[in-house]
């Protein structure tokens, strides 16, 4: 077939090889190149360079958090002290060495006698890994405690108030059987009506004058610790009502000496010369008598004293301040106390089983302190106390002679102690009458 050409004039021709234009060619590749250097100078970038290290991106990392060690585990251990331990037979049993024992009782003796600890009492250790301790408290009694804190082998020692809480009560009784029974049915302890037998024993004798409808009445300190009752502070104010006649009594703290004593609305102490009783709620087996059958003898003589009949090893107490001028074997009394007291007084403390630690001739002795035990030593047929007074060397009946007051309020004083008793009969004129016979309640 013919292959036909186009001309200029729109006819067909042939194609010749030189139809191609070298300008189009030209022009393409002016449009490629810059595209082609491009794609060059990437490509240089990325290509690491022979001997070039390739750049690393690092993320920075935090430093590390300070490793703490942790504390060693403290372990605590309590031990209730048996009668005659030693610290150095307790504290071996945590890691102590003897040489280590005596170190603390030397260095701690300023402040505290560790060989002084008493049967009952409560020792609390913390001790650590190794055999180790950080801290010891010992407690000396019902309001103090002792804390010795080891501080790289030097110990510190300090005593320390037990962290009570302290809030006043009333508490209003009848008498039905005795005061102890009243207060216990108040949901109280004895302890409130031993304190009431102490205020008011120069004028009543709980053991002969007590009578079924006595009504008594009392303000007082009531302990707590972690919100439990624990104990009683003091008596702050007391009414008692015996066979009629009522007396009152309210506590006054000195504010120069810190003494306290009990004194009645017009400042009149309530003490007098000598307590009417040295017990306690015991009972009496043979008064004061001109003429009595000897129980041994089986002769009639006289019975300078009055007897109390109670259990052995009861408590004896002073009934006044005073001197011991005897104290031991006396035969037919037995071991026995005897105390010179101001105004011409001595009184005697027969048949006991033991005396108290200290009491010894020339001893001091406060009023209510533990003087002996009761007990059936020299010429007795059982455990009682025989107790005599003599006045000017003459013996005189115990239960009805007439003692003097004590000193009364100091006069400088006179107007605070109105004061504080205003407030204190306010909370004491609490309500008297209460469904059965007795109310406990707290005031604030």
């Amino acid at each position: 077939m013919e292959r036909m050409d186009l001309n200029h004039n729109g006819r067909r021709g042939h194609r010749s090889p030189s139809g191609r234009n070298p300008r189009r060619r030209k022009r393409a590749l002016l449009i490629i190149l810059p595209f082609i250097a491009v794609i060059a100078a990437l490509i240089i970038l990325i290509i690491p360079r022979p001997g070039a290290a390739p750049e690393v991106r690092r993320t920075p990392i935090p430093p590390a958090p300070a490793v703490i060690s942790p504390a060693p585990t403290v372990r605590a251990h309590k031990e209730i002290i048996s009668r005659g331990s030693t610290l150095a037979e307790i504290l071996p049993k945590y890691g102590f060495l003897p040489k280590e024992v005596h170190e603390l009782k030397e260095q701690v003796k300023p402040v505290y006698d560790l060989g002084r600890i008493r049967t009952g009492r409560e020792i609390r250790l913390l001790t650590t890994p190794g055999g180790g301790w950080t801290s010891l408290e010992y407690d000396i009694d019902e309001n103090r405690f002792l804390v010795v804190r080891n501080e790289s082998g030097r110990f510190r020692a300090e005593i320390k108030e037990v962290p009570f809480e302290v809030r006043t009560a009333f508490l209003w009784a009848r008498i039905e059987d005795n005061p102890i029974a009243a207060v216990n049915k108040a949901g109280e302890e004895d302890f409130l009506a031993l304190e009431l037998s102490d205020i008011f024993g120069s004028d009543i004798d709980f053991y002969t004058d007590i009578r079924e409808g006595d009504t008594f009445r009392m303000v007082y300190e009531k302990k707590f610790l972690n919100g439990r009752p624990s104990g009683y502070g003091n008596i702050l104010a007391a009414e008692f009502t015996n066979q009629g006649k009522t007396t009152q009594a309210f506590r006054f703290t000195y504010p120069d000496t810190r003494k306290s004593d009990f004194f009645d609305p017009a400042g009149n102490s309530v003490r007098k010369e000598l307590l009417k009783s040295p017990m306690k709620f015991a009972r009496i087996s043979s008064r004061f008598s001109s003429s009595r059958l000897h129980p041994i003898r089986k002769i009639y003589r006289p019975h300078n004293g009055v007897d109390y009949a109670a259990p052995l090893g009861s408590p004896v107490q002073a009934t006044g301040d005073g001197t011991v001028t005897q104290a031991g074997w006396n035969g037919a009394a037995g071991r026995m106390v005897r105390i010179r007291h101001k105004n011409a007084y001595e009184t005697m403390y027969l048949h006991l089983s033991g005396l108290a630690a200290g009491i010894r001739v020339g001893a001091k002795v406060d009023a209510k302190q533990v003087i002996g035990y009761v007990g059936s030593s020299g010429e007795s047929t059982g455990p009682h106390l025989d107790y005599r007074i003599a006045y000017h060397g003459k013996y005189v009946n115990p239960m009805g002679w007439k003692f003097q007051p004590a000193e009364p309020l100091r006069k400088e004083f006179l107007e605070a102690f109105k004061m504080e008793m205003e407030k204190l009969k306010f909370a004491l004129d609490a309500p008297k009458h209460c469904l059965g016979a007795c109310l406990a309640v707290s005031l604030f």
